[in-house]
């Protein structure tokens, strides 16, 4: 890539700055030494994993009205891809459906997330230009306090016992939507991004790593400052293929009520007027 995603230690003085450059260059940037405890993501894995495998997982499934919910195996297609994904997934949010044969214990992974999501945002806030953060409605924080819209994913992507023949990835190249996207990493590699350059990139993926990625929506907060980088799941080489694959992404979502920028439509920066450039935010 014509930058690096940056692997950054969490505990340094200089994380907050490297992490942001990083979303700014990259659009992903991976924590290694957080504060999410791996023992905990280890064990949630070990449940999730009885419960892919057992039947009672469709007595779960998904509500098309609320979007939460067990998703079945190849059910989801990305974004200008009629061929479905490889996957199954579960789809949590703290007022959704929840298996009653899984503990506490992703409900307690959930809310650290958010609560790292929000300190994530802080980082942005803080570290992003300010001609850059004159485009914010309010700070990137403040926007998901309350918010009932975060969603965390189980992934569960099967063994390929046979070969794929219709061309379908585990995921499918896309962009995601919300502000940003905290991953606990897979249990397998496949992760890729794609460069400026259009080249595949891999992902490192280290047991207990977070991969940390620009939405859509903090893509237009910032006027494209942070790029919402297209990325995938590719499948697995012969020798890795009778191997399951899960992982878990929150998607970190403002409020409804929120707006994302003072611009309806993105204004390009050659079209502002010096003094709209440098307007000063209003928080």
């Amino acid at each position: 890539m014509a930058h690096i995603v940056q692997t950054i230690d969490y505990q340094k003085n200089t994380a907050n700055e490297q992490f942001v450059e990083s979303l700014h260059n990259t659009g992903f940037a991976v924590l290694r030494n957080h504060p999410i405890n791996k023992e905990l993501i280890h064990s949630i894995y070990n449940e999730w994993e009885l419960f892919f495998n057992s039947k009672n997982k469709h007595s779960y499934t998904f509500n098309p009205d609320t979007q939460d919910g067990y998703f079945p195996y190849r059910s989801e297609n990305a974004k200008g891809y009629t061929v479905k994904d490889l996957k199954e997934f579960f789809h949590y949010y703290q007022w959704g459906v929840y298996p009653e044969n899984i503990s506490d214990k992703t409900k307690l992974l959930f809310l650290d997330l958010v609560k790292l999501g929000q300190q994530l945002l802080q980082w942005i806030d803080i570290n992003t230009p300010q001609d850059i953060r004159t485009y914010f409605s309010m700070p990137l924080s403040n926007m998901i306090h309350n918010s009932s819209t975060n969603l965390l994913r189980i992934i569960h992507y099967p063994p390929l016992d046979s070969p794929i023949k219709d061309g379908a990835l585990r995921a499918a190249a896309h962009e995601d939507i919300n502000l940003i996207t905290i991953l606990v990493t897979g249990s397998q590699p496949g992760l890729q991004v794609q460069s400026k350059n259009n080249q595949w990139v891999d992902i490192e993926c280290n047991p207990g790593w977070l991969v940390i990625n620009t939405g859509d929506m903090l893509q237009e907060c910032s006027d494209g400052h942070y790029p919402a980088t297209i990325h995938r799941v590719v499948n697995p080489i012969a020798k890795y293929a009778h191997l399951s694959r899960y992982s878990m992404p929150l998607f970190i979502h403002p409020r409804d009520d929120v707006i994302l920028s003072f611009w309806a439509t993105p204004v390009p920066k050659t079209q502002l007027s010096p003094t709209t450039a440098t307007r000063i935010a209003p928080w």
